[in-house]
């Protein structure tokens, strides 16, 4: 086995045991090389494996730290070089939002696992209808914690969510972790995406995080199967 994947396998055991805490920076690259015994550069390739599996990011100037929704266990990670919403995805195609939901509750536990909140912190509940071009295309059921982004309402959710945590917040948002499933349709698809009882169901699970690894959303979309195709890129290191 190369030396930076026994790193990698070693670091990604700390983060899964909790050794390093998710509120401050795993230690530098120095200080690994030299509890390792590796060159500076192993210690970094080793670190940028972890860092495209969706377990680290890079904050400048700050160090690197654990994506904190990825020590939940279980979790299933789809790498993509950006997190994008839909408007940002479909550029030049009309997408309009019909609100089904739209309150503000306490938490589940498995809400507040994955947003990394207790259960006495309120979160939005919103859930939409996506029109592309007037057709239905998704269905997205989301939970926000409101202290991380305050002002939700209708007039945001008509639009793009994302554009307005990223230029009216000021966030910026690093990433998400997803699963991705086949599923039977359920009455919402019925009746909002015009699903026949024995059309396949496309859902995305997705946990999306900040730069600072705070996890600012938790959703599910269900995706027409006839609409969408996920495509992934693997390359060999």
């Amino acid at each position: 086995m190369p030396k930076y994947e026994q790193i990698s396998n070693e670091i990604r055991r700390r983060i899964k045991e909790g050794v390093y805490s998710p509120d401050e920076p795993i230690p530098d690259e120095i200080s690994l090389a030299e509890e390792f015994g590796y060159s500076r550069m192993t210690v970094k390739r080793a670190l940028d494996v972890l860092v495209s599996e969706g377990l680290l990011y890079r904050k400048r100037g700050h160090g690197t730290f654990i994506v904190k929704s990825a020590m939940l266990d279980g979790l299933v990670n789809v790498v993509s070089n950006e997190t994008l919403g839909l408007t940002s995805l479909l550029k030049g195609r009309k997408v309009t939002s019909k609100i089904i939901t739209f309150e503000v509750l306490f938490p589940s536990d498995e809400v507040a696992a994955h947003l990394c909140i207790d259960m006495n912190t309120p979160v939005y509940h919103l859930i939409r209808l996506r029109n592309v071009d007037g057709e239905p295309y998704v269905i997205e059921r989301t939970y926000m914690p409101v202290h991380l982004i305050p002002g939700l309402n209708e007039t945001v959710l008509h639009g793009s969510i994302y554009r307005y945590i990223t230029q009216e917040l000021g966030l910026t948002i690093a990433g998400s972790h997803r699963k991705i499933r086949a599923d039977k349709p359920n009455e919402l698809d019925r009746q909002y995406l015009q699903c026949a009882p024995d059309d396949p169901v496309l859902e995305l699970e997705q946990v999306g995080f900040l730069n600072n690894g705070e996890p600012f959303e938790y959703s599910f979309s269900r995706h027409r199967y006839d609409k969408f195709v996920f495509v992934t890129v693997s390359t060999r290191r």
